[in-house]
């Protein structure tokens, strides 16, 4: 699907799940709520790498990550939100 791979950046209050796509940086951030979830605030993506799915896949790894590590996501950014909306199978994991 990608030529590109998703790797996450996380501190004890933020985070961000990063592809890094021919040289440029596209990104989903999110807040920590405690250890049982995250707020989902901003998904960017350069405007020459849309319509290539990695705005997708960036919000694909973090339902991934949400799965494997036991925690919930709130949709708070409007492309996650945007998504969820078309992903009913991602209920498991949002807030």
């Amino acid at each position: 699907m990608s030529d590109f791979k998703i790797f996450k950046e996380e501190s004890a209050t933020r985070g961000r799940c990063i592809a890094i796509v021919g040289g440029l940086e596209a990104e989903l951030t999110f807040s920590k709520m405690g250890e049982t979830g995250v707020i989902a605030d901003h998904t960017g993506v350069p405007e020459v790498l849309e319509d290539r799915g990695v705005g997708k896949a960036l919000v694909e790894a973090l339902i991934a990550d949400a799965r494997d590590n036991c925690f919930k996501i709130m949709p708070l950014c409007p492309f996650v939100r945007g998504q969820y909306t078309r992903h009913p199978e991602w209920e498991d994991v949002m807030i």
